[in-house]
């Protein structure tokens, strides 16, 4: 019954998406010359994503026969329909996105209120795809694997190796060609931003949508199902007499799911500053959030060996966790507060001042988050003795519930961001840029936000993924596992772990170096040679950068997509799972520290240029204006490519860790 209404609300969730990219799509589209600039950001980003999911389909065909022969069929299905269904949300949001944005434009022409309302609904088709084919698929699998969650670990990593790919292939494709175009164009040849002079203005638009719409969708689709699942497995070693430790996770996303369409409905620009008007969305989703959890928590039947206080309680730790987590996340990367401040003050001495006060503010902004997360996790253990670990799984599905509200407001983000970039390439008047402009930068801090909000969840959730790798463990072997600091394969496992988020970022910067410098040299090539650019007479060829950067994109993203993926088999089965299992806490810990530093320092470095840009300490042009566009070209691929990166490669370590499980313990443990 209970996962008949699961299936019912995400199927409701769909249909709202649904209604929303039609509401969308019959927008006035704007003029001939919008249009055309639009299809070419629409083309060149169907033509990307085209591309990468037939590379990741090879990956993908070669882990459903290994998943086949060694765990089983079933799995390698559920994997399949994990991994489609992360592609299909990712289809569907950028679709519905590069449509968008030149709607938003268009809307800029009657106010502030009009284009957000465009761009807040445009991105929560992504949010809704989300939310509503992870919620459809649990449901239904859960139904067919006869209420045994741990049979939906393969419909997770599907979501999880979708994620890793997406994440990079879209991260370096948009910050290779965001790079390429500011280093040449604003750099060397002194012209704006989204230029149409710039041969690789277009691709530096596509890189938004791809980065972070179909990036974020995949990861943060990979961390609800895989949160949720991790939290079903938890009640069902923990509680297995009682079928509502397993269900109860999936009813706090669905009515989460239903608060979040309400909280995204009620977006509306405020008078003062904009970002007020998308924290009445977050208060109106948390407010109906709560009182949906209420609900579900009375309608839990008796026998449960918590109590329903309990469990809301660790619910609403999870409530509190996101919201702090937003509050950080804002402040740190928010040109409204001291830290974006202090790096657009520090820039007027110089590139080196720039990027050493950008350095120490990403260093400091982890601090908060983390605070935050281990004080939820004690406060939800705590609240839910003697079983704290669900608890803590509790308050994890109770922070990614949000996520089609989150989602949503990251797609606004490139969104916002193609909408000015349109409004500046067809020439648009000086009205309508005082619309997109403050839009952008709207959604620079939504997208910081989210980011934010992205790896504190995925540290959450990786606490728990490894809180379920241990007790499966136990169940296995039959007795407790230990994993002491003591023993040499823990020591071991956790250096091992705690270098891969290093090893991914590496990997990840040096693939936006070499497709930068491709880019680089492309635009370079094209005001060398083709007479009339310059001055603007002669159009540039987009399509060829485009290319370059797609080409170099996919073949980059490869080798660093498939580390998290082999490093806990090969420890596995050569060092065994308590070597395994310090790799995983190693790489979470590491991992989250890592990734905030990048993404936040990323998002300040960001809104610092455009602090300055909106003329303060002498505005563009000027020596503080060049040193902040340094620090934003270093900043970029932190925060739009390593630094997300490193969220879903935890997950997958865990992921993989779960599924060896079994055979794990059958090597190691039961002899």
């Amino acid at each position: 019954m209970v996962l008949t209404l699961v299936a019912l609300v995400a199927l409701a969730v769909l249909a709202a998406g649904g209604i929303l990219a039609r509401w969308v799509l019959l927008r006035e589209p704007g003029d001939a010359r919008m249009q055309a600039i639009a299809r070419d950001i629409q083309e060149g980003a169907a033509a990307f994503l085209h591309r990468q999911y037939r590379t990741i389909a090879g990956v993908a065909g070669i882990v459903v026969v290994l998943l086949g022969g060694l765990l089983g069929w079933r799995e390698a299905l559920y994997f399949l329909l994990g991994a489609l269904s992360s592609g299909v949300a990712g289809y569907i949001g950028m679709g519905v996105a590069v449509r968008c944005n030149v709607r938003t434009a268009w809307a800029a022409r009657s106010g502030l209120g009009a284009a957000l309302q465009v761009a807040v609904r445009g991105g929560a088709v992504t949010g809704l795809s989300v939310v509503g084919l992870a919620l459809l698929g649990l449901a239904a699998l859960l139904a067919w694997s006869g209420g045994d969650p741990a049979a939906l670990l393969g419909f997770g990593f599907g979501g999880s190796l979708i994620s890793i790919f997406a994440r990079l292939g879209g991260g370096i494709y948009t910050k290779a060609a965001d790079v390429g175009a500011d280093l040449v164009g604003k750099l060397e040849e002194g012209i704006p931003e989204d230029d149409p002079r710039n041969p690789a203005v277009i691709a530096d638009n596509v890189g938004d949508n791809v980065g972070d719409d179909a990036g974020m969708a995949a990861d943060l689709f990979e961390t609800y199902a895989v949160t949720a699942i991790a939290a079903m497995v938890l009640g069902h070693l923990l509680f297995p007499d009682q079928a509502a430790a397993v269900w109860y996770p999936l009813a706090l996303a669905a009515v989460a799911a239903l608060a979040s369409l309400a909280g995204i409905l009620a977006i509306a620009a405020p008078a003062g500053r904009i970002m007020n008007g998308v924290y009445r969305g977050v208060a109106v989703t948390l407010g109906l959030t709560a009182v949906g959890f209420y609900a579900v928590t009375r309608a839990l039947p008796a026998g449960m060996p918590l109590s329903g206080v309990q469990l809301l309680a660790a619910a609403l730790v999870g409530l509190g966790v996101t919201l702090a987590l937003i509050l950080s996340t804002d402040y740190f990367t928010s040109a409204a507060f001291a830290p974006v401040r202090s790096i657009a003050g520090a820039s007027r001495t110089g590139h080196a001042t720039n990027i050493i006060t950008g350095l120490a503010v990403g260093m400091e902004s982890t601090a908060p988050p983390v605070l935050i997360i281990a004080l939820g996790m004690l406060a939800a253990y705590g609240v839910a003795q003697p079983f704290g670990l669900y608890g803590v799984g509790v308050a994890a599905v109770a922070m990614l519930s949000l996520a089609g509200l989150v989602v949503a407001m990251d797609a606004l983000g490139p969104i916002a961001d193609n909408a000015s970039g349109i409004a500046q390439l067809s020439g648009e008047e000086a009205a309508i840029r005082a619309v997109t402009d403050p839009l952008d930068a709207l959604g620079n801090t939504t997208k910081a936000i989210t980011k934010g909000y992205a790896i504190g969840s995925a540290g959450l959730a990786a606490i728990v993924l490894f809180a379920a790798f241990t007790q499966r463990l136990d169940h296995l072997a039959g007795r407790p596992l230990t994993f002491s600091l003591g023993d040499p394969l823990v020591i071991a496992g956790l250096f091992l772990g705690g270098i891969l988020p290093f090893l991914l970022a590496s990997f990840s910067l040096k693939s936006v170096g070499r497709a930068a410098a491709a880019v680089v040299e492309e635009v370079r090539r094209q005001f060398r040679e083709t007479a009339g650019l310059r001055e603007g007479r002669v159009r540039p060829d987009y399509a060829r950068a485009v290319d370059i950067v797609t080409r170099t994109a996919l073949r980059e993203m490869i080798v660093p997509g498939v580390l998290p993926v082999l490093a806990p088999v090969l420890v596995g089965f050569t060092l065994g799972p308590v070597a395994l299992g310090g790799l995983l806490v190693g790489a979470i810990v590491t991992g989250i520290f890592l990734a905030i530093q990048m993404t936040n320092g990323g998002g300040a470095w960001d809104n610092a240029k455009k602090y300055i840009e909106e003329g303060n300490y002498g505005g563009k042009g000027t020596a503080a204006h060049a040193a902040a566009v340094t620090g934003d070209t270093v900043g970029d691929p932190c925060k739009d490519t390593a630094g997300p990166a490193i969220n879903p490669m935890i997950k997958i370590l865990n992921v993989v860790a779960l599924l060896l499980a079994p055979a794990l313990a059958a090597m190691f443990l039961r002899r």
